[in-house]
């Protein structure tokens, strides 16, 4: 669903006066932020889906099959950028069933443009609300044993040459969400060998429900096995690294994996928290390096009074 369809709504037209009050509205200011925010969706909510948009929406989730279970994603256009990734920021709604569960979904998605995290967040960055639009993309459900997020590069050391996987039984949302501790991985994209490995307790899980939503469900045990076998981790790295080629920069990825065993994609992201690279210099007399050390840097850990009474 394209970013013009919420404009066919009768709120469109009437989210320029909060567009205008945001714009006057100091930094950090809070509690103006959410009353505008609340505001605005509830002008969305209130507001009809246009019969234009239900019926494209109805017809294109009837092509994939009969009451076919899918995740109604929301896709802002200020969302997911090299400097600003918005992770979070607004909803997703899984495991949604039937042609009017699934319009419903959308105007939510819509909604959502305007929780009071992402208003909050986009007025922290100096961007133009009445620039930022949000489509909605609507994914058939993986049925996913194990899911989870990848991160191409460490988003702690910054080393390039190292994936990062976080991993949880049942749907991705339970490690997004930070509701449970998952299994950790470092792996070399390379060779596929597993460099660290640290099992979380994984306690809960977040499984589809039939019908339509999810459930969380508690485990007993769960740190007692891997959700992954090496094979698998070192098959996601892989994924990840021709995702990077593709997208030419280290990405956040999310991923499930189906009970056949058969990997999924489910979204893929900048990562923004990396320290930049820095450009290699072409010089007339060739490579050369230059060292500046001083004995701080070589420091790992604090200096203790007897040190530095020394």
């Amino acid at each position: 669903v394209d970013t013009p369809a919420v404009d066919t709504t009768r709120a469109g037209g009437r989210l320029a006066e909060v567009h205008a009050a945001l714009k006057a509205t100091p930094d950090g200011d809070l509690p103006a932020f959410a009353a505008l925010a609340g505001r605005a969706r509830d002008m969305i909510r209130s507001a009809p889906v246009p019969a234009e948009v239900a019926a494209a929406v109805e017809q294109a989730y009837a092509a994939l099959g009969d009451n076919v279970p899918v995740a109604v994603r929301s896709s802002a256009t200020a969302e997911d950028l090299p400097s600003a990734s918005f992770a979070g920021q607004q909803d997703t709604y899984l495991n949604v069933v039937g042609a009017a569960a699934v319009v419903e979904a959308v105007r939510n998605c819509w909604a959502s443009l305007w929780t009071d995290r992402a208003v909050s967040y986009r007025a922290s960055r100096g961007i133009d609300p009445a620039a930022v639009a949000l489509a909605v993309v609507v994914q058939r459900m993986v049925d996913a044993t194990a899911a989870g997020v990848l991160f191409t590069a460490n988003p702690l050391t910054g080393r390039r040459h190292q994936a990062v996987i976080d991993a949880s039984p049942g749907l991705g949302e339970a490690v997004v969400s930070g509701a449970v501790n998952p299994d950790h991985f470092v792996v070399d994209p390379l060779t596929g060998r597993v460099l660290e490995r640290r099992l979380g307790d994984k306690r809960i899980a977040v499984r589809p429900i039939p019908g339509g939503g999810t459930r969380t469900l508690t485990l007993n045990n769960g740190a007692a096995t891997a959700c992954l076998t090496d094979k698998q981790a070192a098959e996601l790295a892989a994924l990840g690294r021709q995702v990077e080629e593709y997208f030419g920069s280290p990405q956040d990825i999310e991923w499930a994996i189906a009970g056949d065993g058969r990997l999924w994609l489910t979204q893929s992201r900048p990562i923004t928290t990396l320290f930049p690279v820095p450009q290699r210099a072409s010089g007339g007399e060739g490579t050369r390096v230059y060292l500046c050390f001083s004995l701080a840097q070589g420091l790992t850990r604090p200096l203790t009074p007897m040190g530095l009474a020394a």
